[in-house]
């Protein structure tokens, strides 16, 4: 594999995505711990410090090391592809990157923590408390359905 200028931009991208994770999460324990609340945008959005020992919505709790697991193989097996397969098109490319940089986000928290730190709480809706790698691994998921949904739409019409 030779490596390309977009190579190193996207290795600066995951690098940029996690740390921006890694420094809000440790600005929600400092200021926030164990149970204080700021209004960011008030009745929009506020900043809540909580412990999420599962996935998504808490779920699963308790199973740590499943997570650990199975979030290193999915982070391995997107790098792998992504540099490998993805680096023809573009949007993949960097779908893959965003999702891989909220995944070792959360799995850097559950690893040195145990837990994974939330703070973003939506309160205009009952929502779960996220944080900046859920957001990661969310958007760059929109972006990947997206890029492949107009792939296999550009696929049919070359195909009519």
């Amino acid at each position: 594999m030779k490596f390309k200028s977009k190579n190193l931009w996207a290795v600066v991208m995951i690098i940029l995505i996690i740390a921006f994770d890694r420094l809000t999460k440790y600005l929600a324990k400092a200021a926030l711990y164990p149970d204080k609340a700021e209004n960011f945008i008030k009745g929009f959005v506020e900043f809540r410090y909580a412990e999420n020992t599962g996935v998504a919505f808490s779920l699963f709790s308790g199973g740590r090391w499943f997570f650990i697991v199975l979030t290193a193989a999915v982070a391995v097996g997107i790098l792998v592809y992504m540099f490998t397969k993805a680096e023809k098109n573009i949007w993949l490319f960097w779908s893959l990157g965003v999702i891989f940089s909220g995944a070792v986000g959360n799995l850097i928290d559950r690893i040195f923590l145990g837990y994974v730190i939330d703070f973003i709480n939506p309160t205009f809706v009952n929502f779960a408390v996220f944080n900046i790698a859920d957001c990661a691994v969310t958007l760059g998921a929109i972006s990947l359905i997206a890029c492949l949904f107009f792939g296999m739409l550009k696929k049919e019409n070359r195909n009519e």
